[in-house]
């Protein structure tokens, strides 16, 4: 048995706490928690002064903040694609996820989407902080996440061995064409 109950937190950098606490509020819905700062790291000790927001992600999910005022100016990992990643949360419905999609549009923010991944919609825009946010609506069947979960070792093992899409779970995307069609 894992001693693992759930996600304490997931920390991210932020160019200034601020203005990321209002950005998660207002546009999120997020209820701002606590902060936390310390002039030292208390598990180094190195002289780094910081902010820590926590944010209220729901379900008991949260998400926080560092702002690094000495530190170097945050930048992205170059290496990766800007798609990849990510901080996904999942809204109730289509129909929310719609209404949020114009609501940020409303707000001047640019938001990709929806995207149809077969399983759940998604729409994708950036925080302030150039963090890629996804806002997803299941709509998979208990069907479909069982032929997913059936498959899925398969598909990791194949892609360990071939490092190529496996075809275990193509019927995913050939669904998703024919809708489109």
């Amino acid at each position: 048995m894992s001693a693992i109950q759930r996600i304490h937190h997931v920390a991210y950098r932020c160019r200034d706490a601020r203005e990321t606490v209002e950005f998660y509020q207002q546009h999120l819905g997020m209820d701002f928690q606590l902060a936390i700062a310390e002039n030292e790291v208390p598990s180094t000790g190195a002289p780094d002064p910081y902010m820590h927001v926590f944010l209220d992600a729901g379900n008991g999910n949260v998400l926080a903040f560092f702002e690094l005022p000495a530190s170097p100016e945050m930048d992205r990992d170059h290496n990766t694609p800007e798609w990849v990643q990510h901080i996904a949360f999942e809204v109730e419905s289509r129909d929310a996820l719609f209404t949020k999609r114009a609501e940020l549009q409303d707000a001047g923010i640019e938001v990709l989407g929806p995207t149809d991944h077969g399983i759940f919609d998604s729409i994708y825009f950036f925080d302030p902080n150039g963090h890629r946010i996804e806002l997803a609506a299941n709509k998979g069947t208990p069907e479909d996440m069982e032929r997913l979960r059936d498959v899925a070792q398969d598909m990791l093992d194949e892609w360990s061995a071939t490092k190529k899409a496996p075809r275990h779970a193509a019927w995913l995307h050939e669904r998703i064409a024919q809708s489109a069609s």
